[in-house]
This record gives C-alpha cells, structure tokens and sequence, in this order.
C-alpha cells in the first residue's frame, strides 16, 4: 500500500475519534474515572488512540510553562551527558601501573591525574539522576492531578508529556551505554557523597533506579492521590506509544527517523515505571498493559535496535 494511502484516515473513524475527543476534554469527577477509561481503551482497540502524542513539535501552553521552564533547565543538559558518557574510557591502566609499582611517583602523579577528571565526571552524572528525579516528581504532578483523567492530560499537556517521555529516552539511553561502559566510583570525594555515588553506580540501570525510586516516593507521599492516578497515566501512556507504533497512520507522522526508537524506549520505560509502582505489576493478568502488544511492537524492529530495550523488560 502507497504510504500517503497509509496516512489517510476513513471519515467515519475520524468523526468517531473527533467525538470521542471532545467529550474526554470535559473535566471528568474521579468516581467516573475508571469508567471513562474502560470507555477509552474500548474506543482504542477498534480505533486506535484518540490523542497522538507529539514527541516531536510540542510546544508548551501557557498552563505549561511554569512547569515546562523548570524541567527545560534539566533537560538542557542531558545530551551533554550522554556525550560525556560515550567518551568515559576509565583509568584502570594508569590505577594498575600505579598499584604494581608504589614506589615509582611518576607513576602515582599519573595515575592520579587521569582519576581526578573522572571523579569529577561521575560526581557530575550522579548530581544530574538527583535533578532529573526532581523533574520526574514535578512532571508526576502536572501529569496525575485532578479533576483530568490521564488521557485528557496527555491531550492538554503534550509539552509536559513529550518532556516526560525525554526524560525516559534518556534515562534508558544512559542505562544502555553504562551496561557497555561499566563506572566505578573512586573514593577521591567525601566519605558520604562516595557511599552515595558507590550505591548508584553499583545498580545495573542506575538512571531507571532513581526514576523507579522517584515515582514510588511520590505515590507514597501523597497520600490524598490514588495510587490509580499515576499507574493509569503510565499505562495510558505505554497503550498510547504502542498503538502509534504499530499503526501505520501514526508512524507517518513522524518526521524524525529517530522519533520511532524515541517512541519505544518511553514505552519500555513507562512500562518498567508502572511495574515498580502498581501492586501486582505490569506483566500480571489485571495489568492494564498489553504486554504481549508491546513486546510484538518490539520484536517487529530490527535486533540489534531493540535489545537493550528486551533486556531491561526482562530485568522487570
């Protein structure tokens, strides 16, 4: 089939979703919540998503802002990041010629000036993942608060919900790079902030740990909010992500060649979120993922794209 036959819409699915829009944008009381996302996830398995997330022109509304410039400030810094990860090659050899010849000072000095920039590079990692948790919890916030329904969120706050899904792509594209460029924490900072950074460091996926930690922390100190506001805004969002991605009527919307590996890691990430948070997990039966959906989604791209993103699922 033709791709601009693929991107066109027959009429009577879009009055359908267009009426389905309009009604979910009425402020919804929270003892019809549920209902209305039973509504919803009916209208999506026959229709699809009726709001498509723009994870790639966003803007922000005035309601964002506030919100939006805080967590702006954050993201700023991540590719810089990430870059600075991709070219941590470590000091063991310079640490090992040290150890085996204490008496040789050239040697000490040496070692010395090549572990000090890298402390200070691991120290400034570790300071970000406490920054972007930060983000997370205001972006939780804005995200689960009433009197909206998640999927009235993500049709109002697509800026808040495209930064949400920022924070995840990076937070799993830092974990992915750390699995193949392992990070020790030397001990040339103070003893707290060393016991600190060790901890972080030891974890496997230590970026998805904080964010993990992060929302937990926020479920259990807000206590007025039900647990339900935040696992259902996280399956929203893996239900919203999966069905762009295998429906070629959304995926042509995509202007980027990277928004498709964009759109899976968020599904992935919120997926690994909502399993920390939710009682019994996303993989159970009473899940409102459709894991079996995401995990085809995924198996259907190329391996050597997916993997890190199978084996963090695994890891669940």
């Amino acid at each position: 089939m033709a791709e601009k036959e693929k991107c066109e819409v027959d009429r009577d699915t879009q009055r359908q979703r267009e009426k389905l829009a309009s009604v979910s944008m009425k402020p919804v009381p929270r003892g019809l919540m549920g209902n209305l996302l039973k509504v919803l996830a009916c209208a999506e398995l026959e229709h699809g998503p009726i709001v498509f997330l723009d994870f790639e022109h966003a803007q922000p509304t005035e309601a964002e802002t506030a919100v939006w410039n805080q967590v702006s400030a954050v993201l700023e810094e991540a590719h810089g990041i990430l870059a600075e990860l991709q070219s941590y090659n470590g000091a063991g050899q310079e640490i090992r010629e040290a150890i085996q010849n204490p008496g040789d000072l050239a040697l000490q000095e040496k070692a010395w000036n090549a572990v000090c920039p890298l402390v200070a590079k691991l120290k400034r990692f570790y300071e970000f993942s406490l920054r972007l948790e930060n983000a997370l919890r205001s972006l939780l916030e804005a995200l689960t608060s009433p009197p909206y329904a998640p999927m009235q969120h993500l049709e109002r706050e697509q800026a808040l919900a495209k930064q949400f899904a920022e924070i995840l792509h990076f937070t799993l594209s830092f974990d992915e790079l750390k699995m193949t460029n392992p990070l020790e924490a030397e001990n040339e900072v103070n003893n707290e902030m060393a016991n600190r950074m060790s901890l972080f460091y030891a974890e496997a996926t230590p970026m998805l740990k904080t964010l993990s930690n992060a929302t937990t922390k926020f479920v259990s100190e807000n206590k007025t909010l039900p647990i339900e506001d935040t696992t259902d805004c996280l399956s929203t969002m893996a239900c919203v992500c999966r069905v762009m991605l295998e429906t070629p009527e959304y995926r042509c919307r995509f202007t980027n060649t990277d928004t498709m590996l964009f759109c899976m890691r968020v599904m992935v990430g919120v997926i690994i979120l909502y399993d920390h948070v939710h009682p019994v997990g996303a993989f159970a039966k009473t899940s409102k993922i459709d894991m079996k959906g995401c995990i085809k989604v995924l198996k259907e791209q190329p391996s050597n794209s997916v993997e890190g993103l199978l084996n963090a699922l695994r890891c669940v």
